[in-house]
């Protein structure tokens, strides 16, 4: 049975946040300490376990943080006000609304407000059509993004490659065919969806497949092409009684089945997730700098 190589998202974290590590001690040394608010609209737990973890990183690296918790009955226009004095905040250099806010809040008004130097997300109009023009000013998503990271530390060849991307969001399947048809990579990029049809027949083609759809264990082995570099964006949480917690974790990938078949894949946990917080903090310094500049 063939022995698939894991992509370590925690060891190539590890090296990015090293990396952004030194890069803010330089930063400090011209007098720039890179800040990075994050605003918490309601209770969420899942939303405060990532918000408490950015503010972490962000201690360990010398950034300063700013945590700004706000009550789930937080008007829309009390929100826009919170972002307004955080966009003309000059020690806040990063500006991030954890998703999804409450259902009265319009998060797409939201994301339209942060000034786009900012927006250490990638969202903003802004952001995504320098993403579409290949303008290095502007601010990739931190999933995609680290998801690129993983291919290229691990020196996987994109170029020629056929990659499918399992999703559509504007949070990671949109962003991730852009980077991945982009002159850097090279790939010939198919994104597929719920009304794709003969979906395993479209994955099967795959020499690269990105799945990010949020259902659990949904790709099964005989959805995969031999020899396949698989990337598991999906974090889901499944009832399991035999856990102290109640539920396990597991992807958009049925790991177990279709591991054997890879070349390479991500775990979950400890693939994509890490990744994207020290994206999140390559971002931030990237403002500092262009801010400060």
């Amino acid at each position: 049975m063939n022995q698939p190589r894991i992509l370590d998202g925690k060891a190539v974290a590890a090296t990015v946040l090293e990396a952004c590590r030194n890069q803010a001690a330089a930063l400090h040394a011209q007098g720039i300490t890179p800040g990075l608010a994050v605003v918490l609209v309601g209770e969420d737990p899942a939303s405060q376990v990532y918000v408490g973890s950015k503010a972490r990183t962000c201690a360990e690296l010398g950034f300063y943080s700013r945590k700004i918790v706000l009550p789930a009955t937080t008007s829309q226009q009390q929100l826009l006000e919170v972002v307004r004095g955080l966009n003309a905040d000059p020690a806040i250099h990063g500006i991030l609304v954890q998703s999804p806010p409450p259902k009265h809040i319009d998060e797409e008004a939201i994301i339209r407000a942060i000034d786009p130097r900012k927006d250490v997300d990638g969202f903003h109009p802004e952001n995504v059509a320098k993403l579409v023009l290949e303008d290095p000013t502007g601010f990739v998503p931190c999933t995609p993004a680290g998801c690129m990271n993983l291919l290229e530390v691990a020196g996987i060849a994109t170029a020629g490659a056929e990659a499918v991307v399992i999703g559509r969001s504007m949070i990671v399947g949109k962003p991730l065919a852009l980077l991945l048809v982009s002159k850097r990579a090279n790939a010939t990029v198919t994104i597929a969806h719920s009304r794709s049809r003969d979906l395993p027949a479209i994955c099967r083609r795959a020499d690269i497949l990105i799945a990010a759809v949020g259902r659990p264990e949904m790709v099964k082995a005989d959805w995969i092409k031999p020899g396949a570099v698989v990337i598991d964006v999906g974090i889901n949480r499944v009832a399991d009684p035999t856990k102290k917690s109640g539920y396990r974790l597991t992807g958009d990938v049925a790991y177990e089945e279709v591991a054997p078949l890879c070349a390479a894949i991500t775990p979950v946990p400890g693939g994509v997730g890490p990744m994207t917080i020290a994206m999140l903090m390559q971002n931030t310094l990237q403002a500092a700098r262009q801010l400060s500049s």
